[in-house]
C-alpha cells in the first residue's frame, strides 16, 4: 500500500522475491516561485526518506521535480547521462546534489533520443519545451532500465507529457554456503580377503576401546561420537579407493585388431594394384620406344647400302 510521507512525498514497496523489494518514490516538487523555505525543507525532508529504504531494494524515484538539470554533465560524470538538455537552474543544482550523495542516476539523460521525447513540461509564456520530470534510479542498478523516454499524441492536451520507462529488474540470487562436505568413500573391495579382514576388526577394537561415552550426554551425541569413531578408524585402514577409468579398448582388442588388419590389407592390394598398373604402362611404353628405335636404325642402314650401291 502507498504510504503518504508529507503532501509532497509518498512512497510504496513491491516485494520482488522473498529477500528483495522494489521501492517507489513518488515526489511533487515545489515549483521555482515558491519561498526557498519550502524547497529547502523538501529537499531536506527527501533525503531522510532516501536514507531509510534497504540498501539491498531496487529504488525508482518519480516525479515532477520542477528541475531544469542541463546538458553538462562535466561535472555530474556519474549522476546524468550525456544527452541532457536545455541549461541547469538552481533546483536543478539541488537536485544533483542529492543524486551524487545516495549513488543516483537521471535516466532521462541516459538515451540518445529527439528533444520531443526529452521535454515534458511546455513553459506557458515563451511555449518552450523543458525536461523537469525525471525517473532516478541507483547508479549500480542502471542497467535495469531499457528506456525512458516522454510520451506523444496524448487524447487530452496539458501543458505536460507522461513519462514512460521500460525497466526489468534484475534480481541477485543468494548463494547458499556450502554444507558439510561428504564422507570420502572409503577402498571396501581390501576387505576382499581374510587377512585385511581380520586386521580391520582388530583395528576397530582397538579404536572403540578407546572410546569412552559419557552417560549424561543425549544419545544424538553418543551417537554421532560413535559414528564419527567408526569411520576414522575405517579410514585410516582402508584408505581412498584407487581411481580408475574405464577402459573400453581391452573388450574390443581382438575386434579392433581384426578391423585393423582387414584395413591394412586391403590398402595394400591396392597399391600393389596400382603399382602393377604403373608397371605394366613403364613396360609398354618401353617396348614401344624400343621398336621405334630399331625401325629408326634399319633404315638407316638401308640407306646407307642403296648408296654404295650407286657408287660403285
Amino acid at each position: 500500500m502507498p504510504l503518504p510521507v508529507s503532501d509532497r512525498i509518498m512512497t510504496m514497496r513491491l516485494p520482488l522475491s522473498k529477500d528483495n523489494g522494489a521501492t517507489i518514490i513518488s515526489v511533487y516538487a515545489p515549483t521555482m516561485t515558491n519561498p526557498d523555505d519550502n524547497t529547502e525543507a523538501f529537499y531536506n525532508q527527501l533525503p531522510s526518506v532516501l536514507s531509510g529504504i534497504p540498501r539491498t531494494d531496487k529504488l525508482l524515484l518519480i516525479g515532477y521535480f520542477n528541475a531544469r538539470i542541463g546538458k553538462d554533465n562535466d561535472k555530474w560524470l556519474l549522476v546524468m547521462g550525456k544527452h541532457g538538455i536545455g541549461k541547469c537552474n538552481s533546483n536543478g543544482e539541488l537536485l544533483l546534489a542529492m543524486c551524487s550523495e545516495f549513488e543516483l542516476i537521471v535516466t532521462n539523460t541516459m538515451f540518445k533520443q529527439k528533444n520531443e521525447r526529452k521535454t515534458t513540461w511546455m513553459h506557458p509564456r515563451s511555449r518552450h519545451w523543458y525536461m523537469i520530470d525525471f525517473i532516478i534510479k541507483r547508479c549500480r542498478d542502471k542497467m535495469d532500465i531499457h528506456s525512458t523516454r516522454a510520451m506523444r499524441g496524448a487524447n487530452c492536451w496539458t501543458d505536460h507529457r507522461m513519462l514512460k520507462s521500460k525497466v526489468a529488474f534484475r534480481i541477485r540470487q543468494k548463494h547458499n554456503r556450502q554444507g558439510a562436505s561428504k564422507p570420502t568413500k572409503l577402498n571396501t573391495a581390501k576387505l576382499s580377503t581374510i587377512s585385511h579382514r581380520e586386521s580391520f576388526v582388530q583395528e576397530m577394537d582397538s579404536a572403540l576401546t578407546q572410546w569412552e561415552g559419557k552417560e549424561s550426554s543425549p544419545p544424538e551425541e553418543k551417537w554421532a561420537a560413535l559414528q564419527q569413531i567408526i569411520y576414522n578408524a575405517a579410514k585410516t585402514y582402508l584408505g581412498k579407493p584407487d581411481r580408475k577409468h574405464q577402459d573400453w579398448f581391452d573388450p574390443k582388442k581382438q575386434e579392433l585388431q581384426t578391423l585393423t588388419s582387414r584395413r591394412n590389407h586391403a590398402y595394400q592390394s591396392v597399391a600393389n594394384q596400382e603399382h602393377y598398373i604403373h608397371h605394366c604402362s613403364i613396360q609398354r611404353c618401353l617396348q614401344i620406344a624400343t621398336k621405334t628405335q630399331s625401325c629408326t636404325e634399319v633404315s638407316l642402314v638401308g640407306k646407307e647400302g642403296s648408296g654404295a650401291a650407286e657408287s660403285c
